[in-house]
């Protein structure tokens, strides 16, 4: 006779840790992740929850190796960049998450993307693993906004936006999981911000949101907890964060979380013409450590592609790249971190030639 099978002890595995039980269900093939989210609430957030689905064996799927190209005359139709595989795709919004023709991609966070609906006065996040969506309704009047970004966070998401249409001027967060915008003074520091690119977000790390300055070039950021602005290099901050000689203009871009590193690329020059540009990676100490310069010929092409109007250009990290866009042109160029060489991403064959400002990369 075979032994009597044991019953689970409800009582044992209802307390065990939310961690460990979350490590167990990352083991799960997509299709049972998407069956069990009507078991429970906690189940359902899992699929909303970027640093849950790095975990799963979604991670691995070519999914998370696209780059989306967004321009204001494709609003329902999105060309994709398959980085793994070299090719382009065309992504189809489904029936459920189709948007209004004058719907704009704002930002985009570890597969969430937020759009604005400016006839609703309103954003509009979706999750494309979950097909699902949620309506965030703006917070004052009017629908007029700067810099906005989208954060993945462990529990969810926040959404960091300033707004500069009253005195004081403002910074609003929403977060997910209470469902609620937050207020903060921003102090005056819109004064320099906001004559930045207004097409380069925030950059997260180390839980703040870190912002360039025109000229004179320095760093601010936004602590998403508290809600205080601060520069990295104040008295009392142990990441002076000085920045290289003889910039002409420079963005940040954080790897993403995969080793927490942030890195600068800027131009060189001077009299605000850049000579050429180079890479740098935040030392120890807030030194920037030079990493590598672009070749000669690619830095003149891009110098010629956005004709030293450097407000429109803007950086992202993608799979290990880092990309550096211009919103005058379709094509990309990027830095291959483990591999240390600069390539040009192939043009989209399916973009119309018309086509000559408006591109936005995610």
């Amino acid at each position: 006779m075979f032994p009597k099978r044991r019953e689970m002890d409800p009582a044992i595995w209802s307390r065990l840790p939310e961690d460990l039980l979350d490590h167990v269900l990352s083991f799960l093939p997509p299709k049972m992740l998407l069956k069990l989210r009507s078991t429970c609430k906690h189940f359902n957030s899992l699929l909303f929850s970027p640093s849950f689905l790095s975990k799963t064996k979604c991670s691995s799927s070519a999914f998370s190796c696209f780059i989306l190209l967004s321009h204001p005359q494709c609003y329902d139709q999105y060309p994709l960049y398959d980085s793994t595989h070299g090719t382009w795709r065309r992504l189809s919004l489904p029936y459920s998450l189709l948007l209004p023709s004058a719907a704009t991609l704002l930002s985009s966070s570890k597969g969430l993307l937020c759009f604005s609906l400016p006839s609703s006065s309103s954003f509009l996040v979706c999750n494309l693993v979950t097909l699902s969506s949620r309506t965030i309704d703006f917070p004052t009047y009017p629908f007029d906004f700067e810099l906005l970004t989208l954060v993945s966070t462990p529990s969810g998401y926040k959404i960091f936006m300033l707004f500069a249409k009253s005195f004081p001027n403002y910074a609003f967060v929403y977060d997910s999981t209470d469902q609620s915008w937050s207020k903060f003074d921003i102090d005056g520091f819109p004064s320099m911000i906001l004559s930045q690119s207004s097409h380069q977000e925030g950059v997260f790390y180390k839980g703040s949101l870190y912002f360039t300055t025109p000229e004179p070039f320095s760093i601010v950021r936004f602590d998403l907890e508290n809600g205080i602005w601060e520069t990295p290099n104040d008295a009392n901050d142990h990441m002076t964060m000085m920045l290289p000689h003889e910039l002409t203009f420079f963005r940040l871009v954080n790897d993403g979380e995969e080793s927490n590193k942030l890195y600068l690329i800027g131009g060189v020059g001077r009299n605000g013409i850049s000579t050429t540009m180079k890479l740098w990676e935040l030392g120890c100490g807030g030194n920037w450590i030079e990493v590598e310069r672009v070749p000669e010929m690619m830095c003149r092409k891009f110098m010629s592609v956005c004709y030293h109007n450097y407000d429109h250009v803007y950086c992202f990290w993608h799979q290990g790249m880092i990309c550096v866009c211009c919103y005058t042109w379709p094509e990309i160029l990027y830095y291959n971190v483990a591999r240390r060489t600069w390539h040009w991403l192939p043009s989209c064959p399916s973009l119309p030639h018309k086509w000559s400002c408006g591109f936005s990369w995610c």
